[in-house]
């Protein structure tokens, strides 16, 4: 191996460690927000986060062990990841077309919230 390939191989395993730290610190904070809220579509839009997030691991990993199946792997997380999101949404729609409670309120408290610049 020539020095710069030794230099690339050193330099890619050093940025797939920073990016698997970062992937991580942004996993903890996505997971405090699914579960703090407030409201159903932050949960929804964290939760569509979290895939994303997963994905980034998936692919980080494959770099990592030279295993690039795991590429076609995250792509598929992706598109299953997507379906979901659609599905919350429909959900969500159809409980605020419903007028179940919950949505209303929620609706209602984040209307005050943004009007008070929240």
């Amino acid at each position: 191996m020539t020095s710069f390939e030794i230099f690339a191989a050193s330099y890619l395993e050093i940025a797939v460690r920073i990016s698997l730290a970062l992937l991580t610190v942004s996993f903890i904070i996505i997971v405090i927000r699914t579960v703090k809220g407030p409201s159903l579509p932050d949960r929804v839009v964290a939760l569509d986060m979290l895939v994303a997030v997963g994905i980034g691991f998936i692919a980080a990993i494959g770099v990592l062990t030279e295993y690039y199946l795991y590429i076609d792997i995250a792509i598929t997380l992706g598109l299953v990841g997507f379906l979901a999101t659609v599905a919350f949404a429909r959900f969500v729609l159809n409980r605020g077309m419903a007028g179940d409670q919950t949505v209303m309120a929620e609706v209602e408290d984040s209307i005050k919230r943004r009007e008070a610049g929240q």
